[in-house]
């Protein structure tokens, strides 16, 4: 008899879970514009910091702000690993379909560093109220990545390259950072 293999989970795919619980147990109107709006902040915030994403979600400038594409195909038909964790809900408003994302578990913060933490709760404090429309307002302004892929280079849907999050003259600084890290960490696992 065969038994199903457990699905191999990452810990940036565990991350991506938990923080979207965070942001269900720590926000309201959490939808799927919302979502997408505040794991990019996160994303593109601790990049700026460190080098890397939080996630390793890659996100793509569309009309509406910048979209995680892979997230955005995969909540049609949710992977098993969501189960227990996350519920996606669709239903029918004046506007259209809308998706509802609810927490069933616990958050879980022993998956992030103190410096995720504290910019998951920053964010979740700035927007907590907010709804779609406010979090699209917030990624289109001027100077962010996705303003500057879509409006001023014309990118429309392409990838919004995460360096972008870093001044020019910080980039070195902070690509440096980010592969002393790597190596730390490569020679830890030896």
């Amino acid at each position: 008899m065969s038994y199903p293999l457990p699905m191999l989970i990452n810990h940036e795919r565990e991350k991506l879970i938990e923080a979207v619980k965070f942001f269900a147990q720590n926000t309201r109107k959490l939808g799927k514009t919302k979502l997408f709006k505040l794991l990019y902040f996160l994303d593109f915030t601790h990049f700026k910091d460190t080098g890397r994403p939080v996630t390793g979600l890659e996100y793509f400038a569309w009309p509406m702000g910048p979209v995680p594409t892979d997230l955005f195909e995969e909540l049609k038909r949710p992977e098993r690993d969501w189960d227990g964790n996350c519920s996606f809900e669709f239903f029918s408003t004046a506007k259209g379909q809308m998706l509802r994302v609810e927490a069933l578990s616990e958050f879980d913060s022993s998956h992030f560093s103190k410096r995720e933490l504290r910019i998951m709760h920053s964010l979740a404090d700035q927007f907590k109220n907010s709804d779609a429309e406010q979090m699209v307002e917030e990624t289109h302004l001027e100077n962010l990545p996705w303003h500057q892929i879509y409006e001023v280079e014309g990118r429309k849907q392409e990838s919004i390259p995460y360096r972008m999050a870093v001044r020019r003259q910080e980039e070195g600084a902070v690509m440096s950072l980010a592969a002393d890290r790597a190596e730390l960490v490569a020679t830890l696992r030896k």
